[in-house]
C-alpha cells in the first residue's frame, strides 16, 4: 500500500527520498563495449543470440520487412501515428534556431552558425514493452534539425523480427536506417561503428540499466541526450480533485517499471486517503499489475502539505520528470514551477497525452535532473560554430587592448600575435 506522509511531521529525507537502482553493471557494460569495438558485427550478432535468442545473418532491417510490418498494422493505428507526428512536428518546428550575424561596426563581422549533427542514433527499447511513441519523439526533432541521417537500433524478437508498431512509427517519422540490436551492444555499435552499423555523432533514447550505463561510458566519443533513470510522475492536486482520476494517473507511470515512482502532493488529507483506496481498487485491474504493485509499494508516496503553494515548493525540490497540476486555474501557478521536465495543466490533461499525442517531447530529465537539464528537443541535434572577421583597420584600433589583456595573463605570444599585424608592431 502507498505511504501517506504529512509534510513537517516526518523527516525531509523521507519526503524527498528516491528509488536508487541497486544493480551495478559497469564492468559488464565495459566488457561488452570493448568486445564490440574489437569484433564489430560478429560481437553484435553473438550478443543478439545470447540476450535476445535471435540468430541473425544480417543486422539491417530491409525495406521488405518494413513493408510487411506496415501491412500487418491496423490502418487506424497508422492514422493515429500520423496525427501524433503532425502534433510533434508542429511543436518542435518552433524550436528551430537561426544563425545570426552582427556587422554594426566598420570592419568587424561576428556571427554564429547553427549546424545539425551529421548522423543521429536513436535507441528504442524492446523487451517487456515496445514504444513506437519513442520513435516519433526522438526522430522527428532530429529530422527537423536537418540531420543527414537518422539511424535507429532496437532489439529483435527471438524470431529475428522487430515489433511491427515500431517499424510503422519509424516509417511515418522518416527514419533512414534500422538495425536489429539492443542493449549495451547497440550503444557501443552506434558510438564506434561496425561493418554494418554506422558511427553516429549523437545517441538519444531511453533504455534499461545496461543502456544507461553504456551511454555514460561512450559519452565523449559521442554526444548523448541524458542518463535516464526510472520514470516518474508527481501530481499536485487539491481537495476538489477526483480520487479515481488521480489514482489512474499515478498508475500510468507506476506500470512502466518496478523502479518507477508515483507521488501525490495534496493539501487534502481526505483526498490522500481516497486516492490510497482507489489505488488498491485499480491496481488488480491492470495487465501490468505486478509491476505497478511493486512500484507503488516501494517507491510511491502521498505527501500531505498545508497548502498548494507548499505542495509546489515540494515539487520543485523533487524536480519530477512529469508534473500534473490538478487544480483550478493552473496557469496561476505556472510561474511558480521552477523544476519539472514537462507540466500537464489542469484536471483534463493526463500525462498520457504527453506520452503519445499532444506534441511536446516525452523524453524527459529524471531523478531530479530537471533542475539543470531539458526535455529532448531540436537543440539536441544541432551544434554551433562561431566566427570572427576584422579588417586591418579594425584590428589596429584594438590590438593594444588585446595585447595588454594577454600580458596580464602572462601570455606574451598571444600579445605579440595581436600587435605584429599592426604598423607599430612591425616597426618593433
Amino acid at each position: 500500500m502507498i505511504k501517506i506522509l504529512k509534510y513537517g511531521e516526518v523527516s525531509n529525507e523521507e519526503i524527498f527520498a528516491r528509488a536508487v537502482p541497486g544493480i551495478n553493471v559497469e564492468k559488464t557494460v565495459a566488457d561488452i563495449i570493448e568486445n564490440v569495438i574489437k569484433n564489430g558485427d560478429k560481437a553484435v550478432l553473438e550478443y543478439n543470440e545470447k540476450f535476445d535468442k535471435a540468430k541473425l545473418s544480417s543486422l539491417l532491417v530491409s525495406q521488405e520487412e518494413i513493408d510487411e510490418a506496415i501491412a500487418s498494422v491496423e490502418p487506424k493505428f497508422i492514422e493515429i501515428l500520423k496525427k501524433a507526428a503532425a502534433n510533434i512536428t508542429k511543436f518542435h518546428e518552433k524550436q528551430k534556431r537561426n544563425s545570426f550575424i552582427i556587422n554594426d561596426e566598420d570592419g568587424i563581422v561576428i556571427g554564429q552558425k547553427v549546424i545539425p549533427v551529421d548522423r543521429a542514433g536513436l535507441y528504442v527499447p524492446g523487451g517487456t514493452a515496445a514504444y513506437p511513441s519513442t520513435v516519433l519523439m526522438d526522430s522527428i526533432p532530429a529530422k527537423i534539425a536537418g540531420c543527414r541521417q537518422v539511424v535507429m537500433v532496437t532489439p529483435p524478437n527471438a524470431d529475428g523480427k522487430i515489433n511491427p508498431f515500431i517499424l510503422a512509427a519509424a516509417s511515418v517519422a522518416g527514419v533512414d536506417k534500422i538495425f536489429k540490436v539492443g542493449g549495451a551492444q547497440a550503444i557501443a555499435a552506434l558510438a564506434y561503428g561496425t561493418e554494418s552499423i554506422p558511427k553516429v555523432d549523437k545517441i538519444v533514447g531511453p533504455g534499461n540499466a545496461f543502456v544507461a550505463e553504456a551511454k555514460k561510458q561512450v559519452f565523449g566519443k559521442v554526444s548523448i541526450d541524458m542518463i535516464a533513470g526510472p520514470s516518474e510522475i508527481l501530481i499536485v492536486a487539491d481537495g476538489k480533485s477526483d480520487a479515481a482520476v488521480v489514482a489512474a494517473d499515478l498508475l500510468s507511470q507506476a506500470e512502466h517499471d518496478k523502479m518507477s515512482s508515483a507521488v501525490l502532493v495534496t493539501d487534502s488529507a481526505e483526498l490522500a486517503e481516497k486516492v490510497s483506496a482507489e489505488l488498491e481498487k485499480q491496481i488488480p485491474l491492470l495487465e501490468r499489475a505486478e509491476i505497478a504493485r511493486a512500484s507503488v509499494d516501494n517507491n510511491g508516496k502521498i505527501i500531505v502539505a498545508d497548502c498548494i503553494d507548499k505542495a509546489i515548493e515540494i515539487s520543485n525540490e523533487i524536480a519530477p520528470e512529469h508534473l500534473e497540476l490538478c487544480v483550478d486555474n493552473p496557469f496561476d501557478y505556472l510561474d511558480k514551477i521552477r523544476h519539472a521536465g514537462s507540466v500537464f495543466m489542469g484536471r483534463n490533461c493526463p500525462e498520457a497525452l504527453g506520452d503519445y499525442f499532444a506534441g511536446p517531447n516525452h523524453t524527459l530529465p529524471t531523478v531530479g535532473t530537471a533542475k539543470f537539464s531539458n526535455p529532448l528537443s531540436v537543440d539536441d541535434f544541432v551544434k554551433k560554430t562561431q566566427y570572427t572577421y576584422y579588417t586591418r583597420d579594425a584590428l589596429e584600433k584594438v590590438a593594444e587592448d588585446v595585447a595588454y589583456f594577454a600580458t596580464v595573463e602572462g601570455l606574451t605570444a598571444h600579445a605579440r600575435s595581436a600587435v605584429i599585424r599592426t604598423s607599430e608592431g612591425r616597426d618593433e
